[in-house]
């Protein structure tokens, strides 16, 4: 579905923004405040991740491994491990060879932690083994996604939701956000993120499974997007009225996710147009890049990192636009098929 891979791409340029809001010259107040919530897109990756990984390999895992038991699961290990794992390598070895260049020049960077070094090679640096963020921040929710990877065919062998009445697969997807919110015990989703990031993952992929077998279910029904619609107005307002972000996002964005695979496809999607639907395909690769690419631009062209002038701030998106088309095409995906291959 062409619209899930464009809001996918506005999603990750949402999260540049989120990154380099402190440092614009002259935002506007309200637009920063608006940035300031850009990490509340991975919570909508999380969503996302979960619905089409259901949809793409449900049937095929629980079919497949009746057959050939359990052949098909190392195969979607293999290929989950092939589209997450390559790009992750390149941007975290840009860290590390702009931490030696840092080092060989007297300075230091406490983001740059060489001891955990393997933990973040391996991407299970956010599985509880350290307290902080650090190298490439983003790649934190790599690492919560391999794990929910790792448990997706336990998931599968577990439950059918397709067996399921459709009112006890909302009352299950609102007791998993209800109890992500009682878990985190927290003002937001973005505290504490060694500590809750995994559980996050976890929860929010999981309700997305559900989205996407309500999907399955709802997708032919006239007034299916209108509920959406109205499901998501009444998220939304509870959410500006007070209701904790840790119980109303996640909610609201899966009643988003819902209306948007409803409406896929229709004639004059804003989403499914070529340039929104080609910053999804490279959006992997801005996730990944920009947050190193902005540590490196501030140290070459920056003297005041709390000011940085409109046209410099131009540079710097323009730069990971470029970054994210070259790497989507000389990195992610031949690796990708070059690993798939195997």
């Amino acid at each position: 579905m062409r619209a899930l891979t464009g809001v996918r791409g506005i999603a990750a340029w949402f999260v540049v923004f989120y990154h380099i809001r402190l440092s614009i010259a002259g935002l506007p107040s309200g637009v920063r405040d608006v940035f300031a919530k850009g990490y509340l897109a991975v919570d909508f990756f999380f969503l996302l991740s979960g619905f089409v990984i259901w949809l793409t390999w449900s049937d095929r895992i629980r079919t497949a491994g009746a057959h050939d038991g359990g052949a098909s699961i190392p195969r979607f290990l293999q290929k989950r491990i092939a589209r997450i794992w390559p790009l992750h390598l390149v941007t975290l070895g840009g860290a590390v060879v702009l931490a030696l260049m840092l080092r060989a020049t007297g300075r230091s960077d406490p983001q740059f932690v060489f001891p955990e070094l393997p933990l973040h090679i391996l991407l299970i640096q956010n599985w509880g083994f350290t307290h902080h963020l650090a190298w490439n921040d983003p790649a934190w929710s790599i690492s919560a996604e391999l794990g929910a990877y790792l448990l997706f065919p336990l998931l599968v062998m577990a439950v059918d939701w397709r067996r399921l009445p459709s009112w006890a697969l909302l009352a299950i997807a609102g007791g998993f956000l209800v109890g992500l919110h009682l878990a985190m015990n927290a003002p937001t989703l973005g505290t504490d993120i060694p500590r809750y990031g995994l559980l996050r993952c976890l929860g929010e992929f999981t309700t997305g499974s559900i989205v996407c077998a309500l999907w399955l279910r709802w997708r032919g029904v006239l007034r299916a997007p209108v509920w959406a619609t109205l499901v998501a107005v009444l998220f939304a307002g509870g959410w500006i009225a007070g209701t904790p972000e840790t119980l109303a996002v996640p909610a609201l964005f899966a009643a988003i996710l819902l209306l948007l695979a409803l409406t896929a496809d229709k004639p004059g999607n804003p989403f499914e147009l070529r340039w929104t639907h080609y910053l999804g395909e490279t959006s992997y690769a801005t996730y990944l890049s920009h947050f190193i690419l902005w540590k490196a631009f501030k140290l070459v062209l920056v003297a005041d990192a709390t000011a940085v002038s409109p046209t410099k701030i131009a540079l710097y998106l323009a730069t990971v636009l470029l970054a994210s088309i070259a790497l989507y095409h000389l990195i992610e995906r031949p690796a990708q098929r070059w690993l798939n291959r195997l």
